[in-house]
């Protein structure tokens, strides 16, 4: 890391990084969309007068104010003036519908709730008043907007709790996860020094913005001082126009990313599809060894993979100079400041960057040790070289995309299903999704055929998201279970449908 980047990172708050990187450079641009350019000075001056529309509207330090908006600059500008105010942001992934938003809501006790009116054809604003949302008010191409000498002086403390981010988990609800300034400056500066970038970069935001990723990526710009290309709708080719035009060095977000750039590659044998790029770097979803090699001998870049959570957005990156062993086959290493512990084979973790536990007391006594260590779930290993290598989950959750999934949200809808006498829901190694999610049923005696339409025709009707339906299912007479509690063998599942292709 820089010197500068170094001294910018012990910033309190995010405001105050945003402040003193606007003094430093005012007209290097931040981030790019489109024909639209914003720069530091300009995100801080236009921040600001947002944040003095809010606070005409009735905003305050403290006031819960969620929001659901697509990955554009005017997002940005909003979350930046929230974080100028001091308030508590609850951010909701756009794609996200009534039986999520719904919780969020409530149990964020949001005050506030910034939508984009209609966005893709789904209209936010109506599904807003519908679930009884208070202070609704569309934040798309128009955002509040008043005179900054009426704001309060700035948020000096950085270790409150001023963010709420959601995450299915292991359970059929969410659970919100609290997160200070502090913890999301520290999970920046970490991917910014593990992946050796500099100012002469150029990154690109793919991914929701309202993801654990934002802020995380968004601290990286602010500590080196390089834009990033957002994509408010990302598919490929049509967002290579973007990658080229704006001259992209860094690109990636997940396996399922890698998958659809080799696509793309593969269409233009011997061209490579974005001159510039130099780079791809995500994590939130297995990574495939036979992925990382693809991506080097075809696309000609380097490819980092690593691994975080909404609990902790950074935890161990892989490390552009090292070896193609360690690449291909781990999660990097933990940062300075990270410290991983394998406890009975589980992975648990300490540092600046670790969440403050959740909304529910209880969530929290759980979730982390007698240490203060966060107990992940998650299965693995540490090399004599100290990199981590996942080796499977204690939480029944699928990562599909990078967006976690749980199977008993899923399990539990469909119970209800006239045609299903029982039913297991389980993730399966996916190259272009990391993982795709799969029902086996179990019907019952006289049930009709049940299909794939099916379900998912059924599940859209229930007011399940659309990227949690199942992509395969399969009938079975009976679910393997164990001898004593009868219980259903998921492992056996994965064994016997891995293989197979949808």
């Amino acid at each position: 890391m820089t010197d500068t980047a170094h001294a910018l990172s012990a910033s309190r708050t995010l405001w105050e990084l945003v402040a003193r990187r606007a003094d430093l450079t005012p007209d290097r641009r931040v981030l790019l969309q489109d024909d639209r350019t914003l720069t530091f000075g300009e995100l801080r001056a236009r921040a600001e007068r947002v944040a003095a529309g809010l606070y005409g509207m009735g905003v305050r330090p403290g006031t819960v104010v969620a929001w659901q908006l697509p990955t554009r600059i005017e997002t940005a500008l909003l979350s930046f003036a929230l974080a100028r105010l001091g308030t508590v942001q609850s951010p909701v992934i756009p794609f996200y519908r009534d039986r999520e938003v719904a919780f969020a809501l409530r149990e964020s006790k949001a005050e506030f709730f910034a939508v984009p009116g209609v966005w893709r054809g789904f209209d936010h604003t109506e599904m807003a008043r519908r679930l009884g949302a208070k202070g609704i008010f569309e934040a798309y191409d128009d955002l509040p907007d008043g005179d900054p000498a009426v704001l309060p002086a700035p948020p000096a403390d950085g270790t409150s709790v001023r963010w709420i981010y959601w995450t299915s988990g292991t359970t059929s609800d969410p659970k919100g996860v609290l997160h200070t300034d502090r913890s999301l400056i520290a999970g920046g500066s970490c991917l910014a020094h593990a992946l050796r970038l500099t100012a002469d970069d150029v990154g690109s935001m793919a991914f929701p913005y309202a993801h654990i990723a934002g802020p995380d990526y968004t601290v990286m710009l602010l500590l080196y001082g390089f834009p990033a290309v957002m994509f408010e709708q990302f598919a490929l080719p049509e967002a290579l126009e973007g990658y080229r035009r704006h001259g992209v060095t860094v690109a990636g977000g997940s396996t399922a990313f890698y998958s659809m750039f080799l696509t793309e590659q593969r269409k233009w044998p011997g061209e490579q599809i974005i001159p510039s790029l130099r780079l791809l770097a995500g994590g939130g979803a297995p990574k495939p060894p036979e992925v990382y090699h693809a991506v080097a001998r075809e696309l000609g870049v380097q490819l980092t993979h690593g691994y975080g959570m909404t609990e902790v957005p950074m935890i161990t990156m892989g490390d552009p100079d090292d070896t193609v062993e360690n690449l291909a086959t781990t999660e990097g290493r933990p940062p300075e400041g990270m410290s991983v512990r394998i406890v009975d084979g589980e992975v648990r973790l300490k540092g600046e960057a670790v969440c403050q536990g959740y909304l529910d007391p209880s969530q929290t006594a759980e979730a982390f040790d007698e240490e203060g260590y966060l107990r992940t779930g998650d299965l693995g290993r540490l090399t004599a070289t100290g990199h981590l290598v996942l080796t499977g989950r204690l939480k029944d959750v699928i990562i599909r995309k990078g967006e976690n999934i749980s199977a008993k949200e899923i399990e539990d809808l469909l119970a209800a299903h006239p045609d299903v006498g029982d039913v297991a829901v389980i993730g399966l190694p996916d190259a272009e999704r990391g993982e795709r999610v799969c029902a086996v049923v179990e019907q019952p005696e006289g049930a009709g055929k049940l299909t794939l339409d099916a379900v998912t025709a059924y599940l859209r009707a229930e007011g399940l998201s659309t990227h949690k339906l199942p992509e395969q299912v399969e009938v079975v007479d009976a679910l393997p279970r164990n001898e004593t509690l009868r219980k259903v063998l998921k492992y056996k599942l994965r064994e016997r449908y891995s293989g197979t292709v949808k």
